[in-house]
């Protein structure tokens, strides 16, 4: 048995395969994830075992949002120690005045810079004791050629028992302040996330649920317990990228080359394209205003889930997010005191939620106290109830359509030819309005769409990630060596993880000589050098509009990744046997008007089944509503589509 634990900002969501059928459960996030992990195994499980727990986490994010990592010490060449507050040229916002980059994560007085190679390292041994530091970053200029200089500084720290990170392993590759930002996070990140592991190990240790432990990576795999504590850099958007594999699994199980993941929880909403069957990669993002070279899921977050709070800014505008009523309280309507007026308040006033909903088996939603803080709220901008709590809702949704056009339109793809593959509690909610309004093919909604991303983690291979730049002209023959060497390198990684059967991606980032900026493209060893310029001519059109054939181009890094055996396929999803349910009728609000819709229990449709909105399809964990446009039809595989 595998069991799928992932910890959101308001909920928890786990999924456990045992063989034969799929069970879910969900249960409020908690401060310390880990007790949400423990008391959620312990009622899924019911004293039963598993062989191994999969688990998507946000400790990493929260340190970093939050700044709660470690005091870091960073070691640097003299003369370099500034580069991470030099950054680059560009701003955040480029015609905002008050907008500036955050702050780095290592002050000034703890930045210290040597000549390795030139001279004793003791004074550097006794700096570092002396600073106080709980984590030391080493991050010299050209370290991706050369490690010898990082080696001989973690050789003269040894025995302080601080944890080094080393950019040569973090991130072999070049842009010095890149690399020295991802090695800084990795410091920064270390502790926090140690500890949190160390506990949740002792937890379902001492529980008896399981001795093994995976976490998801950024990139959609998995990966031991200790690498994820020596490289907690790498699962930075762990909790994501469950949602986007379990996506990418479903739009290969229906043959759709082109979808787009929607997954809207309680404190945000991500999304991300998945093109012929596989997820959009992105190998240096920034997260929280900090670069970061872990390859990573392209997932864009915004903050706007159903727990955003909505709120008049001093022009007197209606916002919302990106502040979030959380877990505790939560929104107004969970009834657990709080007092500040949320989306899923808004969609519980339209009638949207059922007024004696139990969500998450646990919440009773509290209808009076919605309409109590929405009512507030519509005072101030001298609107009604109904017309504030629509307010909420388009808001929100602008929010989340930018987001989509981020992934899709902002990237050269065109959204009207791809279906939105909605899930998370709240997805169901929204997402024939937003794929309506981008003219979008369809919505698919996905079984147990309200705990779809701790079902991805069943669904997720191990995975192992390599990199390594190696700047290589046009017909240089070392292309092959190197591809086969960083190959390797990830096939390693993933045996220290006892997976014999790999498969193995290798991909080189190109660019037209002079370029500031490469293009990732597939290339395996033994590829000549003419099909490298092929490919990526096509891939620079695709994503740029252009393509400059006959220029000449240049291999800067090669990358692979090394893939094992998931716990689960698709094609092992048991069939959904429909349950009688009874069929009622419940007011809901669409455009400012009141129709009857029909409220439907997904539990009781079957493959073939139809819907026709205006219509509520409930189920536990989540809730899809159909405009009276709307029109569903059940697949197969318990996915529903929505069309109009």
């Amino acid at each position: 048995m595998t069991l799928g634990v992932d910890v959101g900002g308001t909920f928890t969501d786990l999924v456990l395969w045992d063989g034969e059928q799929l069970i879910v459960g969900k249960t409020a996030s908690t401060p310390d994830q880990s007790d949400a992990v423990l008391s959620g195994s312990a009622e899924v499980l019911q004293g039963r075992r598993v062989g191994t727990l999969l688990h998507g986490t946000t400790v990493a994010t929260n340190a970093l949002l939050e700044r709660k990592g470690a005091r870091v010490v960073l070691v640097t060449d003299e003369g370099f120690g500034d580069v991470i507050a030099i950054g680059r040229q560009d701003r955040p916002s480029l015609y905002d005045s008050f907008s500036d980059r955050p702050q780095p994560l290592v002050d000034k007085a703890h930045r210290l810079e040597v000549l390795p190679g030139e001279g004793d390292l003791t004074p550097l041994r006794t700096a570092v004791e002396e600073s106080g530091a709980e984590a030391v970053a080493v991050s010299l200029m050209y370290s991706f050629e050369d490690a010898s200089g990082e080696e001989q500084v973690l050789a003269a720290l040894q025995g302080l028992d601080v944890p080094t990170s080393l950019s040569s392993r973090i991130a072999p590759e070049f842009r010095e302040f890149e690399r020295t930002s991802t090695t800084v996070l990795n410091a920064y990140l270390s502790p926090p996330m140690k500890v949190y592991l160390e506990n949740l190990s002792d937890g379902v240790s001492e529980a008896g649920f399981t001795e093994a432990v995976l976490v998801m990576r950024s990139s959609g795999g998995l990966m031991e317990l200790d690498a994820a504590a020596e490289l907690p850099v790498s699962a930075l958007l762990s909790g994501p990228a469950g949602g986007v594999i379990a996506t990418a699994a479903l739009a290969r199980s229906l043959g759709d080359p082109r979808v787009v993941a929607f997954d809207m929880g309680g404190t945000s909403t991500d999304v991300c394209r998945i093109e012929n069957g596989e997820p959009e990669l992105s190998f240096s993002r920034d997260v929280a205003g900090y670069p970061c070279l872990m390859p990573s899921v392209a997932v864009h977050t915004v903050g706007a889930g159903g727990g955003s709070i909505a709120w008049v800014d001093a022009g007197g505008a209606l916002r919302v997010g990106p502040q979030s009523a959380g877990a505790h309280p939560g929104p107004a309507c969970y009834g657990n005191g709080g007092t500040e007026p949320t989306v899923t308040d808004a969609n519980v006033v339209l009638g949207r939620i059922a007024p004696n909903a139990l969500l998450a088996g646990e919440v009773r939603v509290d209808v009076a106290a919605a309409q109590r803080v929405l009512r507030s709220l519509g005072e101030t901008l001298e609107l009604g109830l109904e017309e504030i709590a629509e307010g909420v809702i388009r808001v929100a949704e602008a929010h989340m359509e930018r987001a989509i056009r981020a992934v899709s339109i902002e990237e050269g793809a065109d959204p009207r030819g791809a279906r939105l593959v909605a899930f998370g509690g709240a997805g169901g909610l929204h997402a024939t309005q937003l794929a309506r309004g981008l003219n979008m093919k369809g919505v698919v909604v996905p079984p147990m769409a309200g705990v779809f991303s701790a079902f991805g983690l069943l669904l997720a291979p191990p995975r192992h990630d390599a990199s390594r730049t190696v700047n290589l002209a046009f017909g240089d023959s070392a292309l092959d060596e190197a591809l086969q060497s960083v190959a390797d390198q990830a096939v390693s990684g993933l045996r220290d993880m006892l997976q014999k059967d790999a498969e193995v991606r290798t991909s080189v980032d190109a660019r037209y000589v002079g370029q500031a900026h490469e293009t990732s493209v597939p290339a395996t060893p033994g590829i000549k050098w003419d099909e490298v310029e092929r490919r990526f001519g096509e891939a620079h059109r695709l994503r740029n509009g252009f393509a400059r054939p006959g220029d000449p181009i240049e291999v800067v890094t090669v990358r692979a990744s090394a893939l094992g055996v998931p716990a689960l396929r698709w094609d092992q999803i048991p069939s959904i046997q429909p349950e009688s349910a009874p069929v009622g009728k419940r007011e809901v609000i669409f455009g400012g008007a009141s129709h009857d819709a029909a409220v439907v229990r997904r539990s009781s449709l079957g493959p073939g089944d139809e819907v026709s909105g205006p219509a509520i399809i409930e189920e536990q964990e989540s809730t899809i509503v159909l405009a009276p446009q709307d029109r569903l039809v059940v697949h197969a595989s318990g996915a529903v589509e929505i069309s109009w």
